[in-house]
């Protein structure tokens, strides 16, 4: 950021007495846009802020932050400017998320198990065939269980904002053959984001987890550098995967949130009644787009049967039960804790 163009200095002088002001002040504003993470950016009372988010704009999400961010500049009277960048345009999720720690982003859109990376608690939700609903999931996050994960943020100064998003449940698509029983996960070269409890879950299950980005997914799959990937229809669909994939088998296997997490800094940079705009702009849009994701996925089944996949139901069962035997939930409780465990096992049902 160049602090000469936001600063007017007038009657300077041209003694060294007058220089070393103006350098004082300069230095002053400098380390004050430093540390708000660019919030001065637009010059005294207006605030220009950046999320990265790494989903294509067709999907539900950017759509709801877009429309959110549109609202704020709007209602603010032009005061807080918010750009979405979206499809990964600011880099991986892995690597905005640092940006936003350090406070050269803004913010971070991205799923639970992004945040685990960092903060485990955040990836409880995302535990293997934990919730039963939707009804179980919003009382969940919007609740005790989604508290407890905002708080394990803040403590390492990152600051959720607005509600969750719907990411939706994940199910299994492949090129060659339906996921039927656990064993046709045997050996299965499956995309996986950076996370460590898809990669381990579906190690559980014997299959041979890979980490690609979602930019990329497509390609890989295309390539057969994978077999598979696991994803919500949502996404799915707005990455058009029906193109390189033919099976769709329902698993459910995992409920995924994607969640708006902030520099603290930055954003407590922002005056208080601009903090409270943005929050409630948000939350009405997470509402909005937990309602289109609904819609979606009430009719993205008949869309990409159109399109040509095939489609089957599983019954998870035997898919819970290899974990079981493994130990997996026995794992995750004592990776969590006892009482993030009891606050899952509060909105869905007994685990392991």
């Amino acid at each position: 950021m160049n602090t000469q163009d936001d600063l007017q200095i007038e009657g300077a002088g041209r003694n060294s007495l007058g220089r070393r002001r103006v350098l004082k002040q300069m230095g002053g504003v400098a380390l004050a846009a430093f540390a708000s993470g660019g919030a001065l950016a637009q010059g005294a009372g207006k605030y220009k802020l950046k999320i990265a988010i790494s989903l294509p704009d067709s999907h539900p999400t950017p759509i709801a932050l877009k429309a959110a961010c549109a609202e704020i500049a709007k209602t603010s009277n032009g005061r807080l400017s918010i750009d979405v960048f979206s499809n990964g345009q600011l880099g991986s999720d892995t690597d905005t998320l640092s940006q936003v720690r350090s406070g050269a982003i803004d913010f971070i859109c991205t799923a639970g198990q992004i945040y685990a990376n960092l903060v485990p608690t955040a990836g409880i939700t995302g535990v293997p065939f934990a919730f039963p609903d939707y009804p179980a999931v919003w009382k969940a996050v919007d609740g005790e269980l989604g508290a407890s994960i905002g708080a394990a943020l803040d403590k390492v100064n990152l600051v959720p904002v607005g509600r969750y998003f719907d990411h939706g449940f994940r199910q299994i698509t492949t090129s060659s053959n339906p996921v039927v029983t656990p064993k046709d996960l045997v050996g299965m070269k499956i995309r996986v984001p950076a996370t460590a409890l898809q990669t381990n879950t579906l190690k559980a299950l014997e299959a041979s987890p890979t980490t690609v980005p979602i930019g990329e997914l497509y390609t890989a799959l295309q390539t057969k550098v994978v077999d598979g990937q696991e994803n919500a229809l949502p996404t799915i669909d707005a990455s058009k995967l029906y193109e390189v994939q033919k099976y769709c088998s329902l698993t459910s296997h995992m409920w995924e949130y994607f969640l708006l997490v902030g520099n603290k800094r930055n954003w407590n940079a922002l005056p208080e009644d601009l903090r409270t705009l943005t929050t409630r702009a948000l939350d009405d849009h997470a509402l909005k787009q937990r309602a289109a994701h609904d819609q979606l996925n009430a009719s993205l089944e008949t869309k990409l049967k159109g399109s040509g996949m095939a489609f089957n139901n599983v019954d998870t069962k035997p898919f819970r039960e290899v974990l079981v035997k493994a130990g997996f939930y026995n794992d995750l409780k004592a990776k969590y804790g006892a009482e993030n465990w009891a606050l899952l096992e509060k909105y869905t049902t007994k685990l392991g």
